[in-house]
């Protein structure tokens, strides 16, 4: 049984006009003609086209195709071994691109355009995204979600190592604050409280009163949360939101 150019186009997903070319150029020459000339492919010659397709799909110039599928040492089994080591290559190297693309994705969709090298740099082994999932649970449709993310994307490595460091000397301070026996109502403790707002103001969005005293009760009704601030001083979690109350009770 044999098949029209245009059937086998048809077939394989390739035009007329690759057909014609395979041909001129000997790389695929069908096996029959008609009486008025028309190109006639057979079984053979479609076997020899999916080799064909297969080389050019990886890469390969048509030299290169021909050098391949002309060679007299080559048999049908070399032949799928060869492209069996190819695919098995190429599918490596395609999960580790895909693997890359992830995690840019991911890293894109958290706001921190970091490497995993810089991510290191900046936040050693502390995972800087583990409590996105919960925030964007609670306000992903916010307008100050979509701000933080908008800014976020935007900062460089020194921009959150800057970041790092001005959150790193305010937990001092507050562990500082807290040792001496500040109660969260003192006017010191109330300053950090603004301060901690201000912060996130200047870095991720206008954080109003409001919205501050939800955040403070978040830090101490959510574990995640509250494990960063406990991890300063034990109760600082505590203490921070009652210091976040009262700084909004004195300013409202």
């Amino acid at each position: 049984m044999s098949y029209s150019v245009g059937q086998v186009a048809g077939f394989a997903g390739v035009t007329v006009r690759t057909l014609h070319h395979y041909d001129e150029i000997g790389l695929l020459v069908p096996g029959e003609r008609t009486h008025a000339g028309h190109r006639r492919y057979g079984d053979a010659d479609l076997d020899r086209l999916q080799q064909i397709l297969f080389y050019r799909e990886l890469g390969f110039s048509l030299e290169e195709v021909a050098d391949l599928l002309d060679d007299p040492d080559a048999d049908p089994r070399a032949h799928l071994r060869r492209q069996h080591e190819l695919l098995t290559a190429r599918i490596e190297r395609l999960q580790k691109m895909a693997a890359a693309v992830e995690h840019a994705m991911e890293a894109r969709k958290m706001g921190i355009n970091l490497t995993p090298e810089e991510k290191f740099e900046v936040f050693g082994d502390k995972d800087p995204e583990a409590h996105a999932e919960e925030a964007e649970r609670r306000w992903g449709g916010t307008e100050q979600y979509a701000e933080s993310q908008r800014r976020a994307a935007r900062y460089t490595k020194d921009d959150w190592k800057r970041m790092q460091a001005q959150v790193a000397s305010w937990g001092e301070r507050y562990v500082a604050l807290m040792a001496e026996g500040e109660p969260p109502s003192g006017e010191r403790a109330m300053d950090m409280a603004e301060e901690h707002r201000q912060h996130i103001t200047e870095w991720f969005y206008a954080c109003s009163y409001e919205f501050h005293r939800g955040l403070g009760e978040m830090y101490v009704s959510d574990e995640r949360f509250k494990e960063f601030y406990e991890s300063m001083r034990p109760g600082l979690a505590e203490h921070l939101r009652d210091a976040i109350t009262a700084n909004a009770a004195r300013r409202t």
